[in-house]
């Protein structure tokens, strides 16, 4: 069965850090450009970071620029988005999705997606 499964979510304070986890299974991520997106109540989702297959390419929000760095082991099938002084207009979902095809923030370009991890940042 293919799958992207994303964890390490939580409750964290502002300035704090989380990494998120994107792990595939039932089909080998390496071909694969990958991005992670999110999206907060009541607004609409948006592009957070992107990495291509080769890992030569990668490009984040304006928002998280600085902050947040995507990188990937091929070897562990798992695309990670460390994040760093996270602040509270970061609370949202976040989600991974993989592209055979693309990278971006196009989402119509992504060909699996997983179920999302919740992250708030909160005092």
């Amino acid at each position: 069965q293919v799958q992207l499964v994303e964890s390490g979510g939580g409750l964290v304070q502002p300035g704090g850090s989380l990494r998120l986890s994107c792990a595939a299974s039932g089909f080998s991520l390496d071909w694969y450009n990958v991005g992670w997106f999110r999206q907060a109540p009541g607004k609409e989702r948006e592009g957070v970071s992107c990495i291509s297959s080769s890992t030569d390419f990668t490009d984040y929000a304006d928002s998280v620029k600085g902050r947040f760095t995507i990188s990937r082991d091929n070897a562990k099938n798992t695309v990670y988005l460390q994040m760093n002084t996270l602040k509270p207009e970061d609370t949202a979902v976040y989600y991974c999705a993989a592209s055979l095809s693309s990278t971006g923030w196009d989402p119509d370009v992504y060909d699996y997606w997983g179920q999302g991890t919740l992250v708030t940042v909160s005092s």
